[in-house]
């Protein structure tokens, strides 16, 4: 495993993550694929003998119990201090994403103090590595939401800050307000990418290579998508509805890339999800895709991407099937 500094900042991480929304209580979640504790154990473990040491979870996975279980598991295997643990604040808690209840969600210093205490008891620890905000905030001022990040890391409770899935403009006035005023800015962005979606190519990834950045994508394999035929199915396949949301529409043009991945993985002998990684990882700034792991295999395919080195026809090769998409995630 390598390890590389999360943007301009000075913290270590393992260059895969391991991303955290398929561990939980599926009862307590919109996606009934989520893996449970027992299940789950097994593939944090592999992580961790595999030199992962970046975690990535949310307060809204599984309603909190993604939390729980990374939380119970790191604490048993891992040094604390040798580990990053990620999580997000924004959506509602509950098994709905869409509550109305007044002050539920959102990035106010209400919800974000609130937030971050019942995170960390939730892991098991008094200090998060990387906070980030799940979504841009229309409803509270930037300048708010941006303090109250900055007064959890003098608290302690935070190291890091970072942002994920909006405009580049809202990212840059959200450094620059920080900037502004003395606070502390943003080091990292948790965006939507991989080969059959990159509209981040045209504005996020240029700002963040130019900022000095450090780029998380989450959905690397397009959730499951670059791995298989269509024709393959999956409990997830058939039942993530937010994955046909964000990529259904397209399937026809996506087709001819998903192909190419196939090709390129059998001329190298390796899994099409070792291609997609691959391709990614070539991708400046990026610092480490986020895996969502649900089987111990997932993993250790994602590590041996680390060894594989794409040419540059084959890059070309692989994108030029390439359409402008829909823009998803940031709304």
């Amino acid at each position: 495993m390598e390890y590389v500094k999360l943007g301009n900042s000075g913290l270590d991480v393992s260059q895969i993550c391991l991303g955290t929304m398929g561990i939980g209580i599926a009862e307590r979640w919109v996606h009934p694929w989520v893996q449970n504790e027992e299940n789950s154990r097994p593939i944090i473990r592999k992580a961790l003998e595999l030199g992962i040491n970046f975690f990535d979870t949310a307060n809204v996975y599984s309603d909190g119990t993604s939390e729980e279980i990374l939380g119970r598991v790191l604490k048993e295997y891992a040094n604390r201090d040798e580990i990053v643990i990620a999580t997000k604040v924004y959506f509602p808690m509950g098994n709905s994403l869409n509550s109305n209840i007044p002050n539920s969600k959102g990035l106010s210093r209400k919800a974000i103090m609130r937030e971050i205490d019942n995170s960390l008891k939730r892991l098991g620890t008094d200090y998060v590595d990387l906070y980030q905000i799940h979504r841009w905030d229309y409803n509270t001022p930037i300048e708010e939401t941006m303090e109250a990040l900055h007064d959890l890391v003098k608290s302690g409770k935070v190291r890091y800050i970072g942002a994920s899935a909006m405009y580049a403009w809202q990212f840059l006035k959200a450094n620059l307000v920080a900037e502004k005023n003395g606070w502390t800015k943003f080091v990292s962005m948790q965006n939507h990418m991989n080969l059959i979606y990159r509209e981040e190519e045209r504005e996020m990834l240029p700002l963040c290579l130019d900022q000095g950045i450090g780029v998380i994508p989450y959905s690397p394999l397009a959730s499951g998508r670059l791995t298989r035929d269509n024709s393959e199915k999956t409990h997830r396949s058939e039942t993530d509805q937010t994955q046909k949301s964000k990529y259904d529409s397209m399937m026809i043009a996506d087709q001819a890339i998903i192909d190419r991945v196939s090709e390129l993985a059998q001329k190298h002998n390796v899994s099409r999800s070792q291609i997609a990684l691959a391709w990614l990882l070539q991708k400046q700034p990026v610092t480490a895709p986020i895996v969502g792991a649900t089987k111990v295999s997932h993993l250790e395919d994602a590590v041996g991407a680390l060894s594989i080195m794409l040419a540059s026809d084959e890059v070309k090769y692989l994108e030029e099937p390439y359409v402008p998409h829909p823009v998803v995630g940031t709304l």
